[in-house]
């Protein structure tokens, strides 16, 4: 059964079931790294089924179908594809279509994306299309029923809805769920099977949008599967990004309980977790109004320690066979270990007996004495040197696995060691590395917006305008970011002003910091009683005959231990100070000395390693610059074919170079400013 509303009919009509949401990592080694994921947590947690992501215009297209295969081949994971319509050619379309269908996949999400841009995107494979199908995609109604008429009843189709509206604005004054539900009916009507609602956190918002569905005059939502989609609470600044975009509404009582811990992100995500976990208890009530199973479906960001917290605290996770639970008896009288605290607190509500799990996740001995040259003679707290070069086989019991998938014990700690997302500052080898939506490069505005903020660009100096607006707060966005500054770029704001005006765009930066407290209001995170650093860098847009220029003073001898830099620009030339380069070791053999990684920031805490949120290296560098330089098409867009504006962009964007730079002196606060001079 591998149609979602085959399987959701299935069950008990008093189950609980959940779904959890993938997108395709930008690095080889994120993707490598989330196929151990995907698989650790389909055996703890058993979702009803997955979601796959796809870009926006077709743009991950193939990593989405790489994705979906290791889901529902490799790992037997009933696959939801999401397929976005606005600005894909019909050609396009049927080829997602089929590579779906070659691939066993029953489902699909079917989105709008992007607001339409037809004449841009059009492939140029397609002969110029008439006036009946010019405007074919623009609605995801649109695509509902394309796929009815082209495949028939082979797929199961899903669509989305605003519990609080949608809207594209920045200020939505016109977003309301009555405007949107005369589309909504339509999208039903047209064929969909379920719909699944985009993140919310507002209780008494959904309350009303589920009333509202069942209670509509049309009858198209009284008996279709609604699934509420829901957020995990990864870091502060991602949930404010994030609802921002969507333009969720965060409930005063809920925020000021982020509010008072958002310097900590252990902290934060622990609030985040007893947040999401009492809003489940609240849909819960409200949809034991209408019979059936009650669903709920996570944005995971690709993460899985949160919300392997949650599904196991609101008791979402399938009870254990027979056969799972008669394991874990027996692990749990092979040995009477303590169990650890996880974050000085213990799962609650778990469906599982927890107490079967051991400390170290089964019995794998690395917290055991290894003793030598005699037998163990307490093997509940001693281990052979042997024995403990073994792992045992109860670690990949269903309870272990979950263990894991919480981090707890050492195996657990090995497997969420990204757990907490810095965007594209992170580790490039993690699943969760840049842009938390994996919906590939956009805006995030429409055309409208965009002519809005920006204007028409005619000249250089004009670019200079809007990133020294963008500065000054007078401007809330640019291309490269829709957020305002933190409060720590006034300490460097004058020296970023000045780099713009001379055409030096600037992306990202901070000042130097020579351990301040953890505690301090402006450049302070972490744990309290700790101490934060951080090395001043830059990273800017900078044309191509000031990058020779400025190439040649960052290369010279005395400059080789003072800073590092990363270059590229949109034909794909890289340099850097940091490549990888032969070298000798100290027994005199010849190995390749590979690319560093910078930690750019960094904590000192009590009772805690060494914790570095921010780090730049060759790797993360090279995935973002690719989006970088895509912005500069994206905005062109804006403008129409052989306008001034786009002639003026796309020749910046042939031209500049984007280069990251790196001061190692964070003691002297204005050392990279100088050498900017």
């Amino acid at each position: 059964m591998d149609k979602i509303t085959d399987k959701i009919a299935a069950l008990p009509a008093d189950a609980n079931f959940f779904s959890l949401e993938f997108f395709p990592p930008k690095t080889p080694m994120g993707f490598s790294n989330l196929r151990d994921r995907l698989d650790r947590m389909a055996r703890a947690l058993r979702p009803l089924f997955v979601n796959v992501t796809w870009g926006a215009g077709g743009s991950t297209a193939q990593k989405s179908l790489e994705l979906a295969e290791i889901c529902q081949r490799e790992l037997g994971l009933t696959t939801c594809l999401h397929l976005t319509c606005t600005n894909m050619s019909r050609r396009l379309i049927d080829k997602a279509l089929d590579d779906a269908k070659a691939l066993g996949i029953r489902n699909i999400l079917a989105l709008r994306g992007d607001p339409p841009r037809r004449a841009e995107y059009r492939d140029a494979n397609d002969p110029d299309p008439g006036d009946d199908d010019e405007d074919e995609f623009v609605w995801a109604v649109d695509l509902v029923r394309y796929i009815k008429k082209t495949h028939g009843d082979y797929f199961c189709i899903g669509v989305t809805a605003y519990p609080e509206g949608h809207a594209d604005e920045s200020h939505p004054l016109g977003q309301s769920l009555a405007h949107d539900l005369p589309h909504l009916v339509e999208k039903v009507q047209a064929g969909a099977d379920f719909i699944m609602t985009q993140l919310f956190f507002d209780i008494g918002a959904y309350a009303n949008f589920e009333k509202t569905l069942r209670e509509d005059p049309s009858g198209a939502f009284k008996d279709i599967i609604i699934i509420p989609g829901l957020m995990p609470i990864q870091s502060y600044q991602m949930i404010k990004r994030t609802t921002k975009l969507s333009h969720a509404t965060i409930p005063d009582a809920l925020m000021a309980r982020l509010d008072a811990v958002k310097g900590d992100d252990e902290k934060v995500k622990t609030v985040g977790v007893d947040i999401l976990s009492e809003m489940i208890e609240q849909i819960k009530e409200i949809k034991s109004r209408t019979p059936g199973p009650k669903g709920f479906h996570f944005y995971t960001l690709n993460l899985e320690k949160a919300v392997s917290f949650i599904v196991e605290r609101t008791d979402l996770i399938a009870p254990s066979s027979p056969d799972e639970e008669a394991i874990a008896v027996a692990d749990e009288l092979a040995a009477d270990i303590p169990r650890l605290q996880i974050n000085g607190s213990t799962p609650r509500g778990s469906v599982h007996d927890l107490s079967r799990r051991q400390s170290t996740i089964g019995s794998d001995p690395r917290n055991r004495v290894i003793v030598l040259g005699r037998p163990a003679s307490h093997p509940d707290y001693e281990a052979t040197a042997l024995e403990a070069s073994v792992p045992a086989e109860p670690v990949n019991t269903r309870a272990n696995t979950l263990a894991i998938s919480e981090g707890e014990g050492v195996l657990g700690r090995e497997a969420t060691w990204d757990d907490f997302p810095n965007g594209r500052w992170g580790d490039a080898r993690s699943p969760a590395y840049g842009q938390i939506d994996g919906y590939g490069v956009s805006l995030h505005v429409t055309v409208a917006q965009a002519l809005e903020l920006w204007g028409s660009p005619r000249t250089g100096e004009d670019i200079n305008s809007i990133f020294i607006r963008h500065l000054k707060g007078e401007l809330p966005a640019i291309p490269w970011s829709e957020e305002g500054f933190n409060a720590e770029t006034n300490a460097i704001r004058d020296h970023l002003i000045a780099l713009n005006s001379k055409g030096w765009w600037t992306l990202a930066s901070q000042p130097a910091v020579n351990g301040l407290s953890s505690s301090d209001p402006t450049f302070g995170w972490g744990p309290q009683h700790g101490f934060v650093f951080q090395k001043a860098f830059v990273e800017c847009f900078i044309p191509s005959a000031d990058w020779k220029i400025l190439e040649e003073k960052l290369s010279r001898p005395e400059m080789k231990d003072v800073v590092c830099y990363f270059a590229t620009n949109m034909a794909g030339d890289f340099v850097s100070s940091d490549t990888s380069h032969p070298s000798v070791d100290a027994g005199g053999q010849p190995f390749l000395q590979e690319p560093s990684t910078n930690a750019v920031t960094w904590g000192v805490f009590p009772g805690k390693e060494i914790v570095t949120p921010t780090i730049i290296e060759e790797v993360s560098f090279r995935a973002w610059s690719e989006e970088a330089f895509g912005i500069w098409g994206e905005w062109a867009k804006v403008y129409g074919r052989g306008s001034d504006s786009e002639k003026l962009l796309e020749g910046i964007r042939a031209d500049a170079w984007l280069v990251n730079i790196i001061h190692h002196d964070f003691v002297e606060r204005d050392a990279l400013w100088e050498l900017l001079k």
